[in-house]
Parts: C-alpha cells; sequence; structure tokens
C-alpha cells in the first residue's frame, strides 16, 4: 500500500523524490531507523513508478486498419516499456 503523501505524485515528482532519497540514504548520515523508512518510502514511490508506467504503456497504442477494413488498437512497435523486466524473465525466441 503506497503512503498517502505518496500516492498523487506524478512520474516526475516520484523519480526527483527517489533521488533525495539515495543521495539521503548514500550519505551515511542516516541512523538506521531512518535508513529504514528512507528505504520503504523509496520502494513505495518504485511501486507507484512502475504502475504510471504501466498507465502509459497501456495509453500507448495505434489504430489500424486490417485487410477488412475492420479497425483495431494494437501497441506502438518499439513502444514496449521494461517495467516488467525485472519480475519476469525475458522469454527467448527461437
Amino acid at each position: 500500500m503506497l503512503a498517502d503523501s505518496n500516492q498523487d505524485l506524478t512520474f516526475e515528482q516520484a523519480m526527483k523524490r527517489l533521488e533525495e532519497i539515495v543521495r539521503k540514504l548514500e550519505s551515511g548520515e542516516l541512523s538506521l531507523t531512518d535508513s529504514i523508512e528512507q528505504y520503504k518510502e523509496a520502494m513505495q514511490l518504485v511501486q507507484l513508478s512502475r504502475m504510471q508506467l504501466d498507465r502509459a504503456e497501456l495509453e500507448i497504442e495505434q489504430l489500424v486498419v486490417n485487410s477488412q477494413g475492420d479497425m483495431k488498437l494494437e501497441p506502438v512497435p518499439g513502444a514496449e516499456f521494461q517495467t516488467q523486466s525485472a519480475s519476469r524473465p525475458k522469454e527467448e525466441t527461437e
């Protein structure tokens, strides 16, 4: 579940907040407890960003007319996002 303060962030705002958290964590100045809290927030932001990218991917479609004159929506070639590559291995094609 996302924290209420992060639910309404745009993708760009979430990325900016993630960068801030990374800087804090890399500084080494946070206590262990604060580092864990920052890490939890960062993981929520990653989840939010992935959901936003998935939604954007669904919106990137093109209208195609087939040989029978029927129109349908298809993904734009080359517009596939890599949002799921971390969670699933790529299938090999032969």
